[in-house]
């Protein structure tokens, strides 16, 4: 048996699916609000506000192109803790995954929370953006959320 396990081929795999999209115009309004240091959403017909926007009423199915400001700041709706952080997370120090619902918003944000500590995180906590030094119009430019 030993033989036969030495003889055995193996290859390293990584199973992802790394694609690129054309965001359109409201998923462009929002990239490049961020770009510009700035949060934006998108309002419905019965006034609701979706951030990140999206481009139908999850509801109606209606089309959906009015874009508006929100935040900067926001409320902590729920969280979950991570000790650990992985390569790919935000942060390289222990962080919080959280839905933020920022001012003038219905729905809530998932993003990082750099609070320090589980200690200091809670639901209903005031954050604020803290931006990317480097904007580029993605995501990354809204590094995480901290306390405010």
């Amino acid at each position: 048996m030993a033989e036969a396990d030495s003889k055995r081929l193996t290859a390293a795999h990584t199973l992802e699916y790394p694609y690129r999209r054309s965001v359109g115009a409201v998923m462009g309004a929002f990239f490049t609000a961020l770009r510009d240091r700035q949060l934006v959403g998108v309002r419905a017909r019965d006034g609701r506000v979706f951030v990140p926007p999206v481009e139908y009423d999850p509801e109606s199915g209606e089309s959906l192109d009015e874009i508006v400001p929100v935040g900067p700041g926001g409320v902590v709706t729920t969280w979950a803790w991570v000790e650990k952080p992985r390569p790919k997370h935000p942060l390289d120090r222990p962080f919080a995954w959280a839905l933020v619902r920022l001012d003038g918003a219905t729905s809530a944000m998932l993003h990082a929370v750099d609070a320090g500590s589980a200690a200091t995180m809670r639901t209903g906590m005031r954050v604020k953006p803290r931006w990317n030094p480097e904007p580029a119009g993605t995501i990354h430019d809204l590094s995480c959320f901290e306390p405010e």
